[in-house]
Formats: C-alpha cells, sequence, structure tokens
C-alpha cells in the first residue's frame, strides 16, 4: 500500500510541476501568483534577478469521520539563482510522520531553455522536456471569488503584502451535495516575487499551511541546478508533441 501511495504522488507531482512551470510569471497582481502545491511540494515562480534559497514547512490537517485529526508534515528546501532558475523537491509524508520525510525527486526549470528537469533518486532516471512558452492570462474574473486586503506584515524581515481570496463552490459542482467555501490566506513579498505564507481551507480536503522559512539571499550552490553523475536522461517530447525518434531513448548523466 506504501509503495503504491509513493509511486502514486511522484507521477501527481511531476504532472504538476509541468503545469506550474507553464504559468505565467510576471503578473500583477499578487492573486495571480498564488503557491500551487501538490502532495507536499511547492513550486517557484522563475523570476529573473531575485535569487534565494529557503526552507519550506508544509503542515496539513485533515478531519477524519471517526472525529480525530490526521496530520502530516513536509519540510522542502527550495531556491532560484539570478538567471532564475528554480530547485524544488518532492518528499514523501506519510500521516504522522515524525522526521524528515524522504527525498524522492528534484525538480529543475530554466525558464531561458524552458528546459523542464525531473530526477528520481529511488530510480537515478532523469526525465528532461522543453515546454512551451506560457499562456497569457485572460484575466476573466469569477463571480463566484472575492479578495481581500489584509494589510502589510513582516515575514523573516520582508514586508508581505496579505490577501484573502474566498470562493464558494455550487453544490452541483462541490462534490458534497452542499455549497463549500474555500479560503487562501496568502503573504506575497513583492522583493522576493513569492508568497511567504499560505493557509489554505477546504473543508472538503481539510487545512494546509505552507512557511518559508531560513530564507537567504543570494545565488543557492551550483549543485542545486545540475543533473547528478550517473543518472539516465529520458528526452520527453514538448507537451502535445507526437513522438519523435530520440524522445524515449536515454543517455547517462555526465
Amino acid at each position: 500500500m506504501k509503495r503504491s501511495l509513493l509511486v502514486t504522488a511522484v507521477c501527481l507531482a511531476a504532472s504538476a510541476s509541468v503545469l506550474l512551470a507553464q504559468q505565467p510569471i510576471n503578473e500583477a497582481p499578487p492573486v495571480n501568483r498564488v503557491i500551487v502545491t501538490h502532495l507536499g511540494g511547492v513550486s517557484i515562480p522563475p523570476v529573473y534577478g531575485a535569487p534565494f534559497s529557503a526552507t519550506v514547512k508544509i503542515q496539513n490537517e485533515k478531519q477524519l469521520a471517526d472525529g480525530s485529526t490526521e496530520t502530516s508534515h513536509n519540510i522542502n528546501l527550495v531556491g532560484r539563482d539570478s538567471l532564475g532558475r528554480t530547485h524544488g523537491e518532492l518528499r514523501i509524508s506519510y500521516p504522522n510522520t515524525v522526521g524528515m520525510p524522504i527525498l524522492a525527486e528534484i525538480h529543475i526549470f530554466d525558464p531561458q531553455t524552458r528546459e523542464n528537469i525531473n530526477y528520481d533518486l529511488a530510480t537515478h532516471i532523469v526525465r528532461r522536456q522543453v515546454l512551451p512558452e506560457p499562456r497569457t492570462s485572460t484575466g476573466a474574473s469569477n463571480p463566484q471569488v472575492t479578495f481581500e486586503d489584509l494589510g502589510t506584515d513582516t515575514i523573516e524581515n520582508f514586508i508581505v503584502k496579505g490577501t484573502r481570496r474566498t470562493l464558494i463552490v455550487p453544490a452541483r459542482t462541490s462534490g458534497t451535495g452542499a455549497p463549500v467555501t474555500v479560503v487562501d490566506e496568502y503573504w506575497y513579498s513583492e522583493d522576493l516575487h513569492l508568497n511567504l505564507l499560505l493557509h489554505h481551507n477546504d473543508p472538503r480536503s481539510g487545512q494546509q499551511t505552507i512557511a518559508f522559512t531560513n530564507i537567504k539571499r543570494g545565488d543557492p550552490p551550483p549543485s542545486f541546478f545540475e543533473i547528478p553523475a550517473g543518472y539516465t536522461i529520458i528526452d520527453l517530447p514538448p507537451p502535445g508533441a507526437g513522438k519523435t525518434a530520440n524522445g524515449g531513448g536515454g543517455v547517462p548523466a555526465r
């Protein structure tokens, strides 16, 4: 059962990373830059000229049918260099896990080449893919979404602007037979182009808190953006493209 959960988590997280990398990265206001989470992972917008490294702490709480609360914690190391390249992690954390979760996968994205890299520490396999340019946001409004300005605060010595986003999911699509209210509260740093704190509350899935800590300005170590030696690289075709002659070939990393 645990092995099945891990495989599923890795596959879904890889898909979510691809979607994140295609999103616009320089749009305002901050409501367009909400951190998207996936099974304990977090993606970083590839912004030029705002290098940093940090530890991301993630906590998930879910109310169970018997009235008890299921809690899981995750810790990821993330970073971005001056060229906008990003480094993220996927760690596997089961409910009530104690200690540092297991590191399963590293995600690297280079906005200059559009090269998206995911490497699996268990299999030593790298999946490399060139992504298309991000789509332009339409800016269309949703009448069931409202926003509230929470003012400013300071997190890790960075000034952040707070926003509360409330979404009313209609009964016909909520999956519960009744309307569901989903609330996101996030605190955005204009300096880092990043949400440093995010609270997500969905009665269907529970509560999630994502907090950036130990933030250090400056470029992370070069190793953050390198494929380790001994890994086999699989070059995937661009999303939506047909299979190519060398699309499934593997070559050892150097």
